[in-house]
């Protein structure tokens, strides 16, 4: 994706809980973010630098007390590396071009869709509903709400 970076003025307008979590690597606490338990269809983006990130089509309830998905919306707009604070199993999430701290993706996620769970702090997080997206910039993925299907050649 072209045209997304870290921007700073966004940062500056962060609440004291997004920039803990985005720019200091924090965790919200379990069960209090504002996306768990959002159902409604569309985008999940990066609070700091707009890049589109995930779907609410890839969406699940893992009951972790964090938003969980299965996949990214395009696996080159997150940055996935160790972490060894979380154990082996553990592996930060980080936006590619904000450099946000999104969370961690673990193993344990519902094998008929990969056996990923991407467990991200709502904090992170801008969500778009479908029926804004055009509006927001972020029409070219409207299609992935006509079925409320993906197949891996949409990644």
């Amino acid at each position: 994706m072209t045209g997304y970076r870290r921007n700073p003025e966004a940062v500056s307008r962060l609440s004291p809980e997004q920039y803990r979590v985005t720019q200091e690597n924090g965790t919200e606490r379990p069960f209090t973010g504002a996306y768990l338990d959002n159902k409604e269809p569309g985008i999940y983006v990066d609070v700091v630098s707009g890049e589109p990130l995930f779907a609410s089509v890839d969406k699940y309830d893992s009951h972790s007390g964090w938003p969980s998905f299965t996949r990214p919306l395009d696996r080159t707009t997150v940055v996935e590396r160790p972490d060894p604070g979380y154990g082996l199993l553990a592996t930060e999430v980080r936006s590619a071009a904000g450099d946000s701290h999104l969370g961690h993706v673990f193993p344990d996620g519902p094998r008929q869709t990969g056996g990923l769970r991407y467990c991200i702090n709502s904090a992170s997080l801008r969500f778009i509903h479908a029926d804004d997206l055009e509006r927001e910039g972020y029409g070219a993925y409207l299609g992935l709400f006509d079925n409320g299907d993906r197949t891996d050649s949409e990644d």
